[in-house]
């Protein structure tokens, strides 16, 4: 293949540069004036890597806090069922959609696919032809994973173990995933209850898959999908407040 022919995929890094640049240059003229020739560190630099852990512990024991209160409502609307007849027939109406709303594990065949950033070379060059960009997975690369699975029919899809759901939203800042209020490293794992034949047709028909092809190829990435007879997709156990809503 030739690289020159090689369509680039889509990375937020080129748009935000000159905005960065420009924000940088801001910031350090303000601090140059409002410094004075002191230093403004006031201590201890917080290292931004302690800061994500702290948040990722944050909210490791958020969501145990969030099963434990969960299970309490449960609880006590069972109660209130058995006592009152206008809640037990809500309960089971909302029982009877919580499948549809990805509130119930689904198990079935499927696929599991991963991607994952080029190897390091040896002597930390990059591939011939290769920017920095080339050679680790984009937002864009899952979301397109993401959307030709859904477009598949699938019955449940979940992004390293965590449920999507119809509000959910994946975002990369750099290589790192940000879902539901968590990072996760690559490789990145989606996993789907769904007809494998009608994945691969739909990866197939995708342009932005077809790209990601071309850059597997090119530069090493990891872009595997495999057939599975059984798959366990669990279900979602985040919050469910919405926080912009439109009826229309």
């Amino acid at each position: 293949m030739s690289l020159s022919l090689l369509r680039r995929r889509p990375s937020a890094w080129g748009a935000l540069v000159p905005v960065v640049a420009l924000a940088a240059g801001l910031l350090f003229a303000t601090s140059g004036r409002t410094a004075q020739g002191t230093d403004l560190r006031a201590g201890e630099i917080t290292q931004l890597s302690e800061l994500i852990q702290e948040r990722d512990s944050a909210v490791v024991r958020q969501a145990a806090q969030l099963t434990a209160l969960q299970r309490q409502v449960q609880e006590l609307t069972d109660q209130a069922a058995s006592r009152n007849g206008v809640v037990a027939e809500a309960t089971a109406q909302g029982a009877s959609g919580a499948p549809d709303a990805g509130l119930t594990p689904v198990s079935g065949t499927g696929v599991v696919i991963t991607l994952d950033d080029a190897a390091p070379r040896s002597d930390g060059s990059l591939p011939n032809g290769a920017r920095p960009d080339d050679v680790v997975i984009h937002q864009s690369d899952v979301q397109a994973v993401v959307n030709a699975v859904w477009a598949a029919g699938a019955d449940g899809v979940a992004v390293m173990d965590q449920r999507l759901i119809s509000t959910s939203a994946v975002r990369c800042v750099g290589n790192t995933l940000l879902l539901q209020g968590r990072t996760y490293s690559p490789p990145f794992v989606v996993s789907a209850v769904v007809d494998a034949s009608a994945v691969r047709s739909a990866l197939s028909s995708s342009p932005q898959i077809g790209v990601l092809r071309q850059a597997a190829e090119a530069f090493g990435l990891t872009f595997e999908v495999r057939d599975r007879p059984q798959v366990t997709v669990p279900a979602y156990d985040g919050g469910l407040t919405l926080q912009y809503a439109s009826a229309g």
